[in-house]
């Protein structure tokens, strides 16, 4: 194993078994490895993309840690960071906990995998771990095996338009499916403009990893409107207009066809299959999104107001690899607004017949809303010329559209 990189491994694992992955670097560096543990290597301010993008580039090794669930970061890093390490050919080590179930939930692409099982004590699963680690091969291979299952359609693809200068736009591949719209009438802080939940069918499509940022704005339009400086910062002040101008000159550069999402497109992106509040589940905090927070939601507690947009991709992915579906900035829609779900589409196509013509739609909330604004249903309505410090958007390539 070649000893050039800084860190030997990346340990993945949920905060509630972080007693176990403690101890289990302390035995790491009993054997000279040296592994990555994030609460003694992320600092405040660090943006979490850019992290994991280097660490993938020194780590030759990434240890995933299952035990009783898995927690809403450690499912952030497994949707991203860890299809990236699988895509460049890092080696990927699974591993069940102590207190995993008799049929663990692991993810699907780590399934058909051999994992190292700490539930048994022969043979000795550290000396199994070491092994895997330092790249030698065990005389001993009855490790526990997951058995295999169907993936899901589509697993994360990008790619990216380059929009010179260094300029890259990153798009992702979100896979069709079909979904349940809107919020239950359980839901803490469900609105009437959420109802009825209805299903609907979503055609595969790519779109953007992040909100559109102010270099990626001034590339193609050759200005920046924004108040909150930072070529990483998604750009605002933009009206419905301004978008919809940039996904026409983006494509005319490019020579693929760009616009808007349609509202229930964005819904499903947003949501990556999850069915809970937030993507990350039940509720949030400022440790996972730019919001307010002086508000909470449900049993959080309240946190860090900053005040501003921050950087795109300062925090952990959705399950389909978006960055910052929920806060920093609101989102245009192609849609008008509706007041309800009565009678909208079940296709996934912008809902552009009837309903209040002069206005459009914004989802996501931003940095100045409390959480209740940022939940993966909520909607909001504005005029399309309408802009300010808390508007952005993002876009999506309409090839696969039907």
């Amino acid at each position: 194993m070649t000893r050039s990189a800084r860190f030997d491994v990346f340990l993945c694992h949920n905060s509630e078994d972080k007693p176990f992955i403690r101890d289990i670097a302390r035995q790491l560096r009993a054997h000279n490895l040296n592994p990555w543990l994030d609460e003694e290597q992320l600092r405040g301010g660090d943006v979490w993309s850019e992290v994991v993008d280097e660490i993938s580039k020194e780590i030759e090794t990434v240890v995933v840690f299952v035990g009783g669930r898995l927690g809403p970061w450690q499912k952030a890093e497994i949707s991203g960071f860890l299809h990236d390490c699988v895509d460049r050919g890092i080696r990927v080590i699974p591993v069940l906990l102590g207190n995993a179930s008799d049929k663990p939930v692991v993810p699907f692409f780590l399934r058909g995998r051999i994992w190292i099982d700490f539930r048994q004590s022969e043979p000795d699963p550290f000396e199994l771990l070491v092994r895997g680690i330092t790249g030698q091969r065990s005389p001993i291979i009855s490790v526990q095996q997951i058995p295999p299952a169907e993936p899901p359609s589509a697993q994360a693809q990008y790619f990216s338009e380059d929009l010179g200068n260094g300029v890259t736009l990153d798009m992702v591949a979100i896979p069709g499916g079909t979904f349940l719209m809107g919020s239950p009438n359980s839901e803490a802080e469900q609105r009437d403009s959420e109802s009825p939940q209805h299903s609907v069918t979503i055609a595969p499509f790519y779109m953007g990893k992040f909100a559109v940022t102010q270099a990626q704005y001034q590339a193609i339009m050759g200005k920046n409107p924004s108040q909150f400086k930072g070529e990483k910062r998604p750009v605002e002040k933009v009206s419905w207009h301004d978008a919809i101008a940039f996904c026409q000159k983006l494509s005319k550069k490019t020579g693929n066809l760009y616009r808007l999402p349609s509202e229930a497109e964005w819904e499903y992106a947003c949501r990556a299959g999850t069915t809970t509040p937030f993507y990350f589940g039940e509720t949030i905090t400022p440790d996972l999104v730019n919001f307010d927070g002086n508000y909470t939601y449900g049993s959080a507690p309240k946190g860090i107001y900053r005040e501003q947009t921050i950087d795109a991709g300062s925090f952990p992915p959705n399950g389909f690899g978006l960055y910052d579906m929920h806060g920093n900035v609101w989102e245009w829609c192609e849609d008008v607004y509706h007041k309800t779900y009565e009678g909208a589409p079940t296709n996934g196509n912008a809902w552009n017949v009837g309903g209040e013509t002069d206005t459009r739609l914004l989802r996501g909330g931003s940095w100045v809303n409390g959480p209740r604004y940022c939940r993966s249903a909520v909607r909001y309505r504005i005029t399309p010329d309408g802009c300010s410090r808390l508007i952005g958007f993002r876009v999506v390539w309409v090839a696969a559209r039907t």
